[in-house]
């Protein structure tokens, strides 16, 4: 395989940063109280001690002749131009960076601390004149915080002190029972019921509605797409944000097809889905989850592993899962979920040899069969979806066939959600990274494209994209695992060839353009890899929703 030569392969880690770097500084400013309205100086007792180590300090970054000051004796006992103005900007999940500008009026010795607020070592650094000082943090938890600056004149012994109030960009995950908030074939969630028109759009209310908080920062909808009347794709994002260019569903029309995402909610609380077609279809949105800036559960990824395959049963003979059954699964404890403290499950659920046209449905146990599915599809079509699923106390969760007929069930874990996980939701503006037809390069048939996401950035677990398939010559699926190559490895042109994963994200049929959700872990090296498991090459569109973080 020459690796080199495919001008698709693109490190797209500098892209993901920028565009991760816009969000959490759009997302999360803010200025301290000083701001509005400056505060006196108040005076303070300083020993000959604190004197000293200033001098010494000062010595080691701007020489004897300024460490002077800090030897001085009291003269003047005030400094009143003495200040400081703080402002923090978010730069990830956990992180910000704290601007301190600092005011005076004397040349003398000051100063600067910075408690952060957490129990974390106060930042102590020293200057003789105004300045502006840069200080970096990363907190252990998502949330409330409050940072504290203090500028000390140690000569004219007064001080001066700025509070930051910070809220983490960061967000964790409620899960929510399975609950429908739109439907515009009955008006589930709109004034009256009506089909989207051609290129129209609608609004659902996440925020304020079942339960969600009007401070939701992202959920995860369940969005089918139904009685299209011509082919195109939905388009979903936060009310007030500009219309991406990134797609959620293709459908075709009278096509029934769903598809997870994770979308970021407005500031008003609302989703905005566009149909972006030439004909009028019906919309469907079902929560399984929210986001908020506030300790809740955190994500942990693991390598994709199949647990349930259902054509295995009965000894290997198959049979699936009956129609109008249910069968009750336990998932913590297996597939890399712990036996305990899972709040929610990340899946990829896959049907196949469906006898007959129907939906599945994947619920928590003990939770009463919802109205809401998670997947659709007909007799004989093997099609996926992406699932995230509540368990109940005891780790199980329950799947349902709702055909009439029996079909086979296929499912792949890929994480978890969990308080003692550390892995923050950072949702971004849906931002297309790759597009295999822009260089008219498809991926190969049984071959593999690798991306570098998340090089040198161990604290990126995972990333939330969209993949899609389109002009398909034959029958196959994608699967989507972390590659065991760094990038060092791939540019020195000597990466070993990775194991084909056995797990499957998305399945697709001759001539069909198909999207799916992928939570895909960035394993040990960042570098992520997309396999075409069929035997003819596909185009392959990747775009990115968020992603998850313990920085």
């Amino acid at each position: 395989m020459a690796y080199a030569a495919d001008p698709a392969t693109k490190d797209l880690s500098a892209k993901v940063e920028s565009v991760k770097e816009q969000a959490a500084a759009k997302a999360a400013t803010f200025k301290g109280s000083a701001e509005s309205s400056k505060p006196a100086p108040k005076p303070v007792q300083v020993s000959q001690a604190e004197r000293a180590a200033a001098a010494a300090e000062l010595a080691k970054s701007a020489g004897a002749g300024k460490s002077a000051a800090a030897d001085a004796t009291p003269l003047v006992k005030a400094n009143p131009g003495l200040g400081v103005f703080a402002e923090a900007t978010g730069t990830s999940a956990h992180g910000f960076t704290l601007k301190s500008r600092v005011t005076t009026s004397a040349a003398s010795a000051l100063r600067v601390e910075v408690n952060w607020g957490d129990g974390s070592p106060v930042e102590t650094r020293y200057t003789t004149d105004a300045t502006s000082l840069d200080s970096r943090h990363s907190y252990a938890k998502v949330g409330a915080h409050t940072a504290t600056v203090t500028v000390t004149d140690l000569n004219n012994e007064v001080s001066s002190t700025d509070t930051v109030k910070l809220l983490s960009y960061g967000s964790e995950f409620t899960p929510h029972d399975p609950t429908r908030l739109l439907d515009t074939r009955d008006g589930t969630g709109t004034d009256y019921a009506h089909a989207v028109p051609a290129y129209g759009s609608t609004r659902v209310k996440v925020g304020g509605n079942s339960g969600i908080p009007l401070g939701a920062t992202a959920v995860a909808l369940n969005v089918t797409v139904t009685n299209a009347a011509a082919d195109g794709h939905v388009l979903a994002y936060a009310s007030g944000g500009p219309r991406p260019e990134a797609s959620i569903v293709n459908f075709v029309k009278g096509q029934t097809v769903p598809n997870l995402t994770i979308v970021p909610v407005g500031a008003d609380g609302y989703v905005e889905l566009v149909n972006n077609s030439w004909g009028q279809a019906d919309l469907i949105a079902d929560v399984t989850g929210y986001f908020t800036r506030s300790e809740a559960s955190g994500y942990t990824s693991v390598n994709p592993t199949r647990f349930v395959d259902s054509r295995n049963w009965n000894g290997g003979q198959g049979g699936g899962l009956l129609g109008g059954s249910s069968t009750g699964l336990q998932v913590t404890g297996q597939a890399g979920v712990p036996a305990s403290g899972v709040t929610a499950v990340a899946l990829n659920v896959t049907v196949t040899n469906p006898k007959d046209a129907g939906h599945l449905s994947v619920f928590p146990a003990g939770s009463g069969l919802p109205s809401t599915s998670n997947l659709n599809f007909e007799r004989g079509q093997t099609v996926a979806n992406s699932v995230i699923v509540p368990v109940d106390a005891n780790g199980w969760i329950v799947v349902r066939n709702g055909s009439w007929n029996s079909a086979d069930v296929v499912i792949d874990v890929v994480g978890y959600y969990s308080p003692d996980s550390k892995a923050s939701y950072l949702p971004v503006e849906p931002t297309r990274l790759h597009d295999s037809r822009e260089w008219s390069w498809p991926l190969a048939a049984q071959d593999y494209r690798y991306f570098w996401l998340s090089d040198g950035k161990p604290w990126v677990k995972a990333f939330v994209l969209n993949t899609t398939v389109t002009n398909t010559k034959d029958d196959g699926h994608l699967s989507v695992a972390p590659d065991p190559n760094t990038k060092a490895q791939y540019l020195a042109g000597n990466p070993i060839r990775p194991a084909v994963p056995s797990s499957s994200n998305l399945n697709w049929t001759k001539g069909k353009t198909v999207p799916n959700l992928v939570q895909a872990s960035t394993g040990t090296t960042g570098v992520i890899d997309f396999w075409n498991r069929g035997w003819q090459p596909t185009d392959l569109v990747i775009d990115m929703f968020g992603l998850y973080e313990t920085d």
